[in-house]
C-alpha cells in the first residue's frame, strides 16, 4: 500500500469515488502455481505466485491494484529482481516471456507472425537460475488498475512523479509482504521502464530505505532531450547513424564489437565536425556524406539531399522502398509490408509495435488463467494507448533520468548499473547511452557502470544468442555485488 509521501494528494471528491467502477469485478486472491524447467541440463523447480498489491491515497483509501508476477526458487540468500517495461503504458510481459522469466514465447524477431501459436516454452535465457524474479505492471497495464476517476487517475498514475513514487513503493511492499528485505535486491527496466529505473532506485535508496545492489537498464530512454534541434546540434544525427550502420552490416553478415569500433570513433570525431562546420567547410561534408554512403549503403542521392542527416522514419521507408517494404524503428531488419506505399509520409504503425500485441496477451492470458489459476476475465492490457495517450510527462519526463543515475551510483560506491542495447536499435539507440556514461564521473572503479551491445535490435533478446550474452553479462554483474 500506500501513504502521503508515495501518492499525491489527489482533490476531493465523494467516498464513492474510490470504490471499483461497477464494471470491474473484485480481482481474484493471490494464486500459486509449482512449475519445473531444464536449465543448463538440470531441473530447476519453482513457484509461480500471481497477486495484487493496494495502491492507497494520504487518507488510506484504496485507489489502484498492482498485479504482480512473481517466480520464485527455494533457496538460502536468494536474490530478488524486480521487473518493469516501459511505454508509458506496456505491462511486463515483454520482460517476462521474451527476455529473462522462465518461459518464453515468440515475437518480435523477422518472420513471427501475430496468428503463429501462442506457444509457452521453457526459455534458456531465463534469470531465474540465480535470482527470484517479480514482475510488476504500472497501473493501467496488464491486469493492474485505477479505482478512481480519469482526471484522479491520471494525477495519481499518469505522471512522471507520481509513477516513480507509487512503483517504488510496490517494490517496498513486496518485499514486506514477503519477509524479503534482507534479500540482495535487483531492479530491471527496459525501455521507458529504464528511464524509471535510476528514479525508482534513487527513490528507494533515499526516501523508502532500501537499497538496491545492481541495476539493468535495457535500451533505456535516459536523457530525452539529446535529440532536439538537429538544425544546429549534431547530437540526434550522432545517436542514430551508428545504429544504421549497425543494420546495414547485419543484413552483409558482417556486424561485430570490432566492426562497430570505427564506425563509434568517426561518428564522435569527423562525423561531428563536418556537422558542425557545416557550409563553412563544404569539403569537409562532401566527404561526410560520401563516408555516410558508404558506411550505410543507401542510395547516394537520398544521403546527399538528407545532408548525412539520416531521419529515422525517412530511412525505413528508403532502405526497403524497392521491395515496398517498411523496416521497424524498433530494428530495421524486421520488415513489413507497407499498405501505404504511395503516400508521401508513412501512414502504417511500426511493424514490431502492432505485431506483438497478439502473441503476448494470448500467451500471458493463457499462463495467468490456466496454469497458475488465477482467474478472471478482466482485460489484460499487453500495451495499452489509453495509458499513452493520457500521459503527462511534463517538465520532469524531459529532465530524463541522468541525474538520478549520477546520484544512485554516488550514494552506494558498491551498486553496479549494466545498461544494455541492441545494435540495431533506432527507438532508443545505443549511441546515447554511451555518450551519457562518457560524460558521467568515474566515481571509482569505472567497471561500476558499464554499456554492452548486442545484435538486434530494441528487443535484442528475441535473438538467441544475444538473449544467452546478456544472461552472461548480468550473471556477472550480480557476482560482482
Amino acid at each position: 500500500m500506500a501513504n502521503a509521501q508515495d501518492v499525491p494528494d489527489a482533490k476531493p471528491a465523494p467516498a464513492k469515488a474510490a470504490e471499483p467502477k461497477p464494471d470491474l469485478a473484485p480481482l481474484p486472491a493471490d494464486a500459486h502455481v509449482e512449475q519445473t524447467m531444464q536449465l543448463d541440463g538440470k531441473p530447476l523447480h519453482y513457484t509461480v505466485t500471481v497477486g495484487t498489491l493496494p495502491v492507497n491515497d494520504k487518507d488510506g483509501k484504496k485507489v489502484g491494484e498492482v498485479v504482480y508476477t512473481a517466480y520464485t526458487v527455494q533457496g538460502k540468500d536468494r536474490p530478488v529482481t524486480f521487473a518493469m517495461n516501459g511505454g508509458p503504458g506496456a505491462s511486463s510481459v515483454y520482460l517476462n516471456l521474451g527476455a529473462i522469466g522462465p518461459k518464453h514465447v515468440a515475437f518480435g524477431a523477422e518472420g513471427d507472425s501475430p496468428s503463429d501459436p501462442a506457444t509457452l516454452t521453457d526459455n534458456p535465457g531465463t534469470w531465474l537460475g540465480f535470482t527470484d524474479l517479480v514482475f510488476i505492471d504500472p497501473i493501467g497495464t496488464g491486469y493492474s488498475r485505477s479505482l478512481v476517476s480519469e482526471d484522479q487517475t491520471k494525477k495519481l498514475f499518469y505522471s512522471t512523479v507520481p509513477d516513480i513514487q507509487y512503483l517504488s513503493r510496490m517494490v517496498y511492499d513486496w518485499l514486506v509482504k514477503n519477509g524479503r528485505l534482507d534479500s540482495r535486491k535487483y531492479f530491471v527496466g527496459e525501455s521507458y521502464g529504464g528511464f524509471r529505473g535510476p528514479r525508482v532506485t534513487h527513490y528507494l535508496q533515499t526516501q523508502l530505505g532500501v537499497a538496491l545492489n545492481g541495476v539493468v537498464l535495457v535500451s533505456p530512454y535516459l536523457n530525452p532531450t539529446v535529440e532536439d534541434n538537429g538544425d544546429l546540434s549534431p547530437l540526434p544525427w550522432m545517436m542514430t547513424l551508428p545504429s544504421i550502420v549497425a543494420a546495414h552490416m547485419e543484413r552483409e553478415h558482417k556486424l561485430s564489437a570490432e566492426a562497430m569500433a570505427p564506425v563509434i570513433a568517426y561518428t564522435r570525431s569527423d562525423y561531428a565536425a563536418a556537422l558542425m562546420e557545416g557550409r563553412s567547410n563544404p569539403e569537409a561534408t562532401e566527404k561526410m556524406i560520401q563516408h555516410v554512403t558508404e558506411l550505410t549503403g543507401l542510395d547516394p542521392v537520398f544521403v546527399k539531399r538528407s545532408g548525412g542527416r539520416l531521419e529515422t522514419q525517412a530511412y525505413l521507408r528508403e532502405v526497403y522502398r524497392s521491395e515496398g517494404k517498411l523496416g521497424s524503428r524498433y530494428d530495421p531488419n524486421v520488415t513489413a509490408w507497407d499498405p501505404f506505399p504511395n503516400d508521401p509520409d508513412q501512414r502504417s504503425n511500426d511493424p514490431i509495435l502492432e505485431s506483438i500485441i497478439a502473441p503476448t496477451t494470448t500467451a500471458m492470458v493463457n499462463f495467468v488463467t490456466q496454469t497458475v489459476g488465477w482467474k478472471t476475465d478482466a482485460r489484460y492490457e499487453a500495451l495499452s494507448g489509453n495509458v499513452n495517450r493520457l500521459w503527462d510527462g511534463g517538465d520532469e519526463l524531459r529532465k530524463g533520468s541522468v541525474e538520478q543515475l549520477r546520484e544512485a551510483v554516488a550514494n552506494d560506491p558498491k551498486m553496479h548499473v549494466l545498461i544494455v542495447h541492441g545494435w540495431n536499435d533506432l527507438s532508443c539507440p545505443f549511441m546515447g547511452s554511451i555518450l551519457t556514461v562518457d560524460q558521467m564521473p568515474m566515481m571509482g572503479d569505472p567497471n561500476r557502470v558499464q554499456v554492452k551491445e548486442y545484435p538486434g535490435g530494441h528487443m535484442f533478446y528475441s535473438r538467441p544468442s544475444s538473449q544467452m550474452a546478456l544472461q552472461k553479462d548480468v550473471m556477472e554483474m550480480f557476482q560482482a555485488h
